[in-house]
């Protein structure tokens, strides 16, 4: 009698045991699942931004733009051609 009362209290905590375990693991999985989510949207957000930066980075480096750049923020000026010197190689 008292083996089987021991069985029976045995077998309960392992049941009780693995009912807690599967509740743990699901939260555990839903936590992780959220993460993931919150980590690919920030992908997501990083792609783009990616995007833009390598077409600005395309715009940024023609003529033009250097040219503007040089005008606005330098206060640079195309000089007048009586005023450019042109140095020719040594032959």
């Amino acid at each position: 009698m008292k083996s089987q009362l021991l069985i029976i209290v045995v077998l309960a905590g392992a049941v009780l045991a693995s009912g807690v375990g599967v509740v743990y693991t699901r939260h555990i999985n839903r936590q992780l699942f959220f993460q993931l989510q919150k980590l690919q949207a920030e992908k997501d957000n990083l792609d783009v931004e990616w995007e833009s930066l390598q077409l600005e980075q395309s715009t940024l480096v023609t003529d033009f733009a250097v040219e503007e750049i040089a005008r606005r923020r330098l206060n640079m000026l195309t000089p007048d051609p009586d005023e450019v010197l042109y140095i020719l190689p040594h032959e």
